[in-house]
């Protein structure tokens, strides 16, 4: 204990001893004790949990994008084109300059694959490595044909071609369902545009529930050429359209068809609807104007079904 002198007010201990902490009263009062308030405090002033800064992005990519065959990195699409692997799309980073990412759309485009700018966000969210390297292939997941293929399949059976030509059809679950109902009613194939339409992907290959490994398809480069072709071929087409000439039940469909279908919003392009030898309606006795894609392709191929089974 240090001790203190008479009259004194400091304390007299050992050489360096700590005097006492002199405190001093408030001169404005003691602070009131307000209580605590029970609000909760806004979203904004807490803090993120640890899950919560560490959740990754939200996938943007589209359903289209058919992830379970993709190749990523640079070497290993080169290798892909040099051994001749079927690519359906090739994303490419969007104002990345690099000679290999050069070289490989020139490849892609060349090997008949579709090339895409996509932006780095779009190519993370699409990596199931996390080292795309600025490029990522997608295949398909049945090997695409040649409409003569399509034809010679229908001269081998004996039968009237029956072609459904998707125009558009930029939904893969639509697609999907429209591949389906071409095997179940017997269709010789399918043709689709090789530019904004869903390709053979899992996802398609999923809602067909395996439909698209039997049913050929053919994607072409160009719709309109491809129309003309099937024409050469003896083949009439029918654009199905809310304003049709005729119903499909005042349509003969029993010789050989192809069926057009529109997309989901748009319908039948311009050119394509006038490439079409007649336009035909389905008659529509309620309020709606119009059917899902895929629902206008049964129905008109079961049309065409039950006017060959007469």
């Amino acid at each position: 204990m240090a001790d203190y002198k008479k009259g004194g007010d400091k304390p007299r201990g050992k050489a360096g001893a700590r005097p006492p902490i002199q405190r001093h009263k408030n001169p404005y009062g003691a602070r009131p004790n307000a209580e605590r308030s029970n609000t909760p405090r806004p979203a904004y002033d807490k803090k993120p949990t640890p899950k919560q800064e560490l959740a990754e992005p939200a996938n943007d990519y589209d359903e289209d994008d058919g992830l379970p065959g993709g190749i990523e990195g640079r070497n290993a699409v080169i290798e892909a084109l040099r051994a001749g692997v079927p690519l359906d799309k090739v994303y490419i980073l969007k104002g990345e300059d690099a000679p290999s990412l050069k070289m490989i759309a020139s490849k892609a485009r060349a090997a008949g694959a579709v090339v895409v700018d996509a932006d780095r966000r779009k190519l993370d969210a699409m990596s199931r490595t996390h080292a795309h390297q600025g490029v990522i292939a997608t295949t398909p997941a049945a090997e695409y044909v040649e409409i003569s293929d399509i034809l010679a399949i229908a001269r081998e059976k004996g039968e009237e071609p029956l072609i459904i030509v998707c125009d558009e059809i930029s939904d893969p679950h639509n697609l999907g369902a429209i591949i389906r109902t071409a095997e179940a009613s017997g269709a010789h194939g399918v043709i689709i545009p090789k530019r904004r339409s869903a390709g053979l992907t899992a996802i398609v290959a999923k809602t067909s529930a395996g439909a698209a490994f039997h049913v050929p398809t053919a994607r072409v480069a160009n719709l309109n050429a491809a129309l003309e072709e099937l024409k050469r071929e003896g083949v009439w087409i029918y654009g199905a359209a809310a304003e049709g000439e005729k119903t499909m039940w005042e349509t003969d469909l029993a010789g050989s068809a192809a069926i057009v279908i529109g997309s989901e919003g748009e319908g039948l392009s311009r050119l394509v609807k006038e490439n079409c030898d007649f336009i035909v309606s389905i008659p529509m006795v309620g309020k709606m104007s119009s059917l899902n894609a895929s629902v206008s392709a049964a129905v008109l191929m079961y049309e065409v079904v039950r006017q060959r089974k007469k």
